[in-house]
């Protein structure tokens, strides 16, 4: 049986996937998806928090492949929330390293080392000519790369290419937690953002369900390789 390490930033993303999975310790999840063995991690926000994801689930299994799950933005109105995407190819928007997946179709998706503000949308688009954005999927593309083995990548749209939201920047601790007494305080006198913070809400959960139905087809594709 092939063995999968699902990479995710927020145990969010993974919670409609590893429900009745065995939790072995904080945030690191044991299940099946098809014929694969999976481990899944929810490893924090950015690319130092999805490296140590990777190393957590090195520690606990010999992966087959690698997958890196859970949300993204949209930077174009080509693609809207809640939708499941697959990706084809992931760009690392510093050093401008491009990463093909093992997938035939999809987006392309760009990693920056911040979250994307409403304002600079537009421009990352036209640059880079990709339609999502996230934070984490570069660093597990290149270990793969370097490990030698099959990447795939599955994204789902928390939030459209012109929602205003927080800079949720501000908020990430080094270890690519959310420092959420902090960015309540911050949300609650600013009631601009009510709004499109339960619509992020709102579209986040219908995402991370989106999701699930994509993984089974990828594992399919392993489990057969």
């Amino acid at each position: 049986m092939k063995k999968i390490a699902i990479i995710a930033a927020l145990p969010g993303e993974l919670k409609p996937l590893v429900k009745g999975w065995e939790q072995r310790e904080q945030n690191l999840w044991l299940g099946h998806i098809g014929d694969c063995d999976a481990v899944a991690i929810a490893g924090g926000i950015g690319s130092a928090a999805a490296g140590r994801a990777v190393d957590r689930a090195f520690a606990e299994t010999t992966p087959d492949a690698l997958i890196s799950y859970g949300w993204a933005g949209a930077l174009t109105c080509a693609v809207k929330p809640p939708a499941g995407c697959v990706i084809k190819e992931v760009v690392d928007a510093q050093g401008g390293e491009c990463f093909l997946t093992r997938s035939a179709d999809g987006f392309r998706l760009i990693t920056l080392d911040h979250v994307a503000r409403a304002d600079e949308k537009r421009a990352l688009a036209e640059k880079h000519q990709s339609v999502l954005v996230d934070m984490e999927a570069a660093t597990v593309a290149r270990i793969a790369a370097e490990q030698k083995l099959p990447f795939y990548c599955l994204k789902g749209i928390s939030d459209g290419y012109n929602d205003r939201v927080p800079d949720f920047s501000r908020f990430i601790d080094s270890k690519g937690q959310m420092r959420m007494g902090g960015f309540l305080a911050h949300v609650a006198v600013r009631p601009s953002y009510w709004g499109s913070l339960r619509r992020l809400g709102e579209n986040s959960s219908a995402a991370a369900v989106a999701l699930t139905g994509l993984i089974a087809g990828i594992c399919e594709q392993i489990a057969v390789k």
